[in-house]
């Protein structure tokens, strides 16, 4: 069986010399939680800082962030972009503390990174929210009138000179400035919390999939050499967890590619793009980048692949097509470093969810077994906060963030495969084809204007009718 392909953060993280142990035989625990990612281990991190006496395994089917932890941006934001979504789901009130909420679990990441040594290469230079065509000017404004209106205004507008001058690109038209939001380096971060997880003494299997939950109480999850028996279970499987049959119609799975360049720290300094800024830009199929402490530029693009349920394929590691067309995004934004080569490029799976916002309660309102999911391709700040809903939900909070309104809600449903996966299909062409003709300043067609009507917001919100 041939490695899998690792993204440039894994690469440069991790050394299979530090692989822990399969599970061999059985195991039992206060809580078992499947999936050694972000959520994963921030949950079990959480729990040991609250009650060190608690027993807490993690299993997880490859190493540890080798999922969509391991090759995300490194783009650390809140859920001020999302409020007016968080509102519809929780109401005015709550919708403010759960954006208040995931801006503190910003500073909470860097205070942990710190507190642990984790050198996750934390740099906290704010989240540049911008327009690259003429049709994606003022995509914020709804939001910061939201946010005037609630009384906060965590985004500062910015002139055309200002945003060209901080991403160092003229072809950003314009833009917001959220300070508070940060990037880290993904790879150092996981594997920092998985080396923190064992410390505070959490059991961490890796190589060790789940084949099959017994839901029954003491839950058991089986594995292809052994199995854990546990009082309470998390699943924490980011994408995967669309292939439960509770989750189905919740959950969806898709793409997220990214390229790098080598590390250029003299180009970027000649072009003024210094101040470590996460980077978007509004498009459905969301452009997203930032420079890196070595002095690389990471570029993305979210939404393109789409699995059939639960299964990904050799597509969901990495694919050459897509590759070639996130550098096409990257040459357009930045024609500035045309001769830049690139040198890894890999791809990562996202939880999306109806609302493009995370999910948590118990599956199938069983009390014992507990879930998070749905991300939405902004998990790297709110599974800090999802850990501590997990942990709170564990430890039974009665008040807090624990029994939020985003605990076992009511987030509406997608349709079910095959209908789904066909349809997502159509949708993603429309929207191609629309934002390939607003790239260059042309009209696009009236099919392609329906279809993309049609298709749910990317990680930020979207002006006009286009649904959030």
């Amino acid at each position: 069986m041939s490695a899998p392909h690792r993204s440039l953060w894994l690469q440069q993280a991790y050394t299979g010399s530090t692989d822990r142990p399969a599970l061999h035989g059985g195991d039992r625990a206060d809580v078992a939680i499947v999936g050694g990612g972000f959520l994963g281990l921030w949950t079990a991190i959480q729990l040991k800082e609250r009650d060190p006496g608690i027993d807490v395994v993690i299993i997880e089917k490859d190493i540890c962030g080798g999922g969509a932890s391991g090759r995300n941006g490194g783009e650390v934001l809140s859920w001020w972009a999302k409020l007016e979504t968080l509102i519809k789901l929780v109401g005015e009130r709550e919708a403010l503390d759960l954006a208040h909420a995931s801006e503190r679990a910003i500073g909470e990441i860097q205070a942990a990174c710190e507190r642990y040594s984790i050198d996750a290469q934390f740099r906290q230079g704010g989240y540049l929210w911008t327009a690259t065509t003429e049709v994606q000017r003022g995509s914020w404004l709804p939001v910061m009138e939201l946010c005037d209106r609630l009384g906060v205004q965590p985004f500062q507008a910015l002139s055309h000179e200002e945003i060209a001058r901080r991403t160092g690109s003229p072809v950003h038209l314009e833009g917001v400035l959220d300070a508070s939001a940060a990037t880290v380096h993904p790879g150092y971060l996981v594997r920092g919390l998985a080396r923190v997880a064992q410390q505070l003494g959490v059991r961490i299997y890796e190589h060790t999939p789940m084949v099959e939950l017994d839901r029954r109480a003491p839950a058991v999850i089986r594995t292809p050499q052994g199995a854990v028996t546990a009082d309470k279970v998390i699943l924490a499987i980011n994408a995967h967890a669309a292939g439960l049959r509770e989750l189905h119609r919740q959950i969806v799975a898709i793409s997220s590619d990214m390229v790098s360049t080598p590390p250029i720290p003299d180009r970027l300094e000649e072009i003024g793009w210094t101040g470590g800024e996460a980077i978007s830009d509004s498009q459905l199929q969301i452009h997203y980048y930032r420079t890196t402490a070595d002095g690389r530029v990471t570029f993305g693009k979210g939404g393109w692949g789409i699995a059939f349920g639960g299964r990904m394929g050799p597509g969901f590691d990495r694919d050459p097509k897509r590759a070639a067309d996130v550098t096409l995004g990257f040459r357009r934004l930045y024609p500035n470093l045309a001769d830049v080569g690139i040198d890894h490029d890999w791809s990562g799976p996202i939880d999306r969810s109806p609302t493009g916002i995370p999910l948590f309660g118990n599956l199938g309102g069983r009390s014992h077994i507990l879930y998070g999911a749905g991300f939405s391709g902004n998990g790297v700040g709110p599974s800090h906060l999802g850990g501590q809903i997990l942990a709170g939900m564990v430890l039974g909070d009665r008040d807090g963030i624990a029994t939020c309104g985003l605990v076992n809600g009511k987030p509406g449903t997608l349709p079910p495969d095959p209908i789904r996966y066909i349809g997502a299909h159509v949708v993603r062409t429309g929207v191609a084809a629309k934002e390939s003709k607003e790239a260059v300043g042309q009209q696009p067609g009236r099919v392609s204007e329906f279809l993309a009507g049609l298709a749910p917001g990317g990680m930020i919100p979207k002006k006009s009718k286009q649904k959030s």
